[in-house]
C-alpha cells in the first residue's frame, strides 16, 4: 500500500526459462553484475490487465530505493505466465521470474503457505492443515527459488530472502553458493515453540532457516521463540549475538519494519486528499467516523471489532444517528476456502447490523470490498475520527502506523490490539484486546469521549514514534545486520 501511483514499464523478451517440473541444477554460473538480490514470493510488478505495473506493496516501496543504490536484482514469481515481463523494473532492478506450475500454486502457495504455516504461525486462530504432497512441493518450489537466486547472485554478494513462503531458500542457497551473504527477513509472527512443534517438518524448515546469516524478526518476542526452538528441535545453541548451527555463527535480531513516513506525509497534505477527504466528510453529515481498513483475512479481527461496534450500538442505541463504522476490506486469496468463509461471515454480520439499527437515511455500518490506492486510503484517513486495528495476532501492522503518520493536526484515536507487533511502539494508543468484545466496545466509548487535549497529547506520541520506524532506515538496518557476521560468546 506504500507505492505511489502504477507505473507502466517496458516489454522484454524473457531470456531465462526454467521447466517448472524439474529440479535446478547445483551447477550454477553467477551473474558478476549483481551484488544484491532479494528473494520473495512475488516479483515487484504485477499484469493489469495487458500491461506490467508496479506492485503496490510495502516490501517494494520499502526495497526499490536501496536497491536502486546498488546492483541489484529480485527473484520472484510473477503470478502467472510472464510473458511480456520486463527485464528491469524502472529503477534499473533486474527481474528474475520463477515459474510454477498450477498445481504448484495450490500446494506450495494455497496449501503449504497459508494452509499450513500462515494459521499455525499466527497462534492457529484457524486449525493449520498439514499434508505431505503439500510439504513435498514446497520443498520444490524452494528449491527451484534457491536456484534461481544462486543463477544470479554475484561473487561474494548478498541476498535477502523474505517470508514464510521461502523458509527453506537459506539452506539451500548456501549449498549451491557459500560464497554469499545470506539473510532472512520474516514479516509475519514466529510462534511460540510449544506451537511450533506441533509442525511435522519442524526441524527440516529450521534448519531450512539457519542456513542464513542473520535472521531478522518484527519483535523480540518473534526472535525469543525463534531462538528457543532453534535450540530445543535443532540442536542450535545460544551466543550473546544469536546462535550457532552447524559450526557457523547466525545474528538473529528485532528488526521492525516501518513505513515510508515522508511519502505518507506529503499524501497527507496534498491538495488532492484534502479534496477528497472533504467529499467524505460531507457525506457523513456530521457523523462521526470509525474505520477499519484490512485485507480480507481471518488474522485482521473485522468480525470481533463489528461485534464491539453492535454492542456500543446496544448500548447506546442513538449512535446510529451519530456514527458509522466504515470497514473496508481489501480482497486477498480469494481462492482460499478460508478466506471465502470469512468474507461470507462477516458480510452476513453487517447485514444483520445495520437490518437492526438503520434508520431512514443512517446506515451505521458501511462495507467495502474493494482496492484502494494510496491517495484514496490516506483521504480515508484523514477523514476519519477513530481508526480500529484489532487483529488476533500481526506480525507489525503498518496500517496504524499509516494512519497516525496521516494525523498532521494531532486529532483522532488509535484503536489497537495489544497482540500486533505495533503496539510495542504505539503505546499512546488504546490498546485493547480483541477477544474481548465488551473491552472493545469500551475503547469505542472511550474514543468518541475523548476530550481534543487527549487526543492531540496521545497523537503527538505516536507521530513520533512512527517516525522513528522509516521503512528506508529498516532496510538499509536489515542489509547491514546480513553483511555484519554474528560475535559474542555462547549465553
Amino acid at each position: 500500500m506504500l507505492a505511489g501511483p502504477a507505473r507502466e514499464i517496458a516489454r522484454w523478451t524473457i531470456d531465462l526459462t526454467v521447466d517448472p517440473t524439474a529440479n535446478v541444477s547445483a551447477d550454477v554460473t553467477a551473474d558478476l553484475t549483481v551484488d544484491l538480490t532479494v528473494v520473495a514470493n512475488r516479483l515487484p510488478v504485477e499484469r493489469l490487465r495487458n500491461r506490467w505495473v508496479v506492485s503496490p506493496g510495502g516490501l517494494v516501496a520499502a526495497l526499490e530505493p536501496v536497491m536502486h543504490e546498488r546492483r541489484a536484482a529480485w527473484v520472484g514469481w510473477p503470478g502467472g505466465s510472464a510473458s511480456g515481463l520486463p527485464s528491469m523494473s524502472p529503477r534499473g532492478i533486474r527481474l528474475v521470474p520463477v515459474p510454477l506450475g498450477d498445481d504448484e500454486v495450490r500446494d506450495y502457495y494455497h496449501g503449504m503457505s497459508n494452509g499450513t504455516l500462515w494459521p499455525l504461525f499466527h497462534d492457529r486462530i484457524r486449525l493449520p492443515t498439514f499434508h505431505r504432497h503439500w510439504w513435498h512441493c514446497y520443498q520444490t518450489v524452494n528449491d527451484r527459488f534457491a536456484g534461481l537466486a544462486a543463477q544470479t547472485a554475484g561473487p561474494g554478494g548478498t541476498v535477502w530472502v523474505h517470508d514464510y513462503q521461502l523458509a527453506l531458500v537459506p539452506r539451500r542457497l548456501r549449498e549451491l553458493r557459500p560464497d554469499v551473504r545470506i539473510g532472512l527477513f520474516l514479516h509475519i509472527p514466529f510462534p511460540s515453540p510449544d506451537l511450533f512443534a506441533q509442525l511435522p517438518w519442524r526441524a527440516e524448515l529450521l534448519r531450512g532457516l539457519l542456513g542464513a546469516d542473520a535472521l531478522g524478526f518484527q519483535t523480540r518476542q518473534d526472535a525469543d521463540h525463534f531462538r528457543a526452538a532453534a535450540c530445543s528441535l535443532a540442536g542450535a545453541w545460544r551466543t550473546r549475538g544469536g546462535l550457532v548451527h552447524g559450526g557457523r555463527s547466525i545474528r538473529v535480531d528485532a528488526l521492525p519494519i516501518g513505513i515510508d513516513t515522508n511519502n505518507i506525509v506529503a499524501l497527507a497534505r496534498a491538495e488532492k486528499t484534502l479534496e477528497k477527504m472533504a467529499e467524505i466528510r460531507g457525506l457523513l453529515e456530521g457523523r462521526r467516523l470509525f474505520l477499519g481498513v484490512d485485507r480480507m483475512d481471518y488474522t485482521k479481527g473485522i468480525r470481533p471489532r463489528l461485534r464491539a461496534f453492535e454492542t456500543l450500538l446496544q448500548r447506546r442505541p442513538d449512535l446510529a444517528e451519530h456514527a458509522v463504522f466504515l470497514q473496508v476490506a481489501v480482497p486477498s486469496r480469494e481462492m482460499a476456502l478460508n478466506y471465502a468463509s470469512t468474507r461470507g461471515e462477516i458480510e452476513q454480520l453487517v447485514g444483520s447490523i445495520n437490518g437492526r439499527y438503520a434508520r431512514l437515511g443512517r446506515v451505521p455500518v458501511q462495507y467495502q470490498y474493494a482496492r484502494l490506492d494510496i491517495d484514496e486510503l490516506v483521504a480515508y484517513y484523514r477523514a476519519a475520527d477513530i481508526m480500529v486495528v484489532t487483529p488476533p495476532r500481526d506480525g507489525m501492522n503498518l496500517v496504524a502506523l499509516e494512519f497516525v503518520t496521516t494525523r498532521v493536526r494531532n486529532l483522532g484515536v488509535l484503536i489497537l490490539s495489544e497482540f500486533a507487533g505495533a503496539a510495542q511502539h504505539l503505546r499512546q494508543a488504546l490498546l485493547v484486546n480483541p477477544y474481548d468484545v465488551d473491552g472493545v466496545a469500551d475503547a469505542y466509548e472511550r474514543a468518541l469521549d475523548m476530550p481534543e487535549s487527549e487526543q492531540r497529547r496521545r497523537m503527538r506520541a505516536l507521530r513520533t514514534a512512527a517516525q522513528r520506524q522509516d521503512v528506508h532506515d529498516w532496510a538499509r538496518r536489515a542489509l547491514d545486520a546480513i553483511t555484519a557476521p554474528a560475535t559474542g560468546a555462547a549465553a
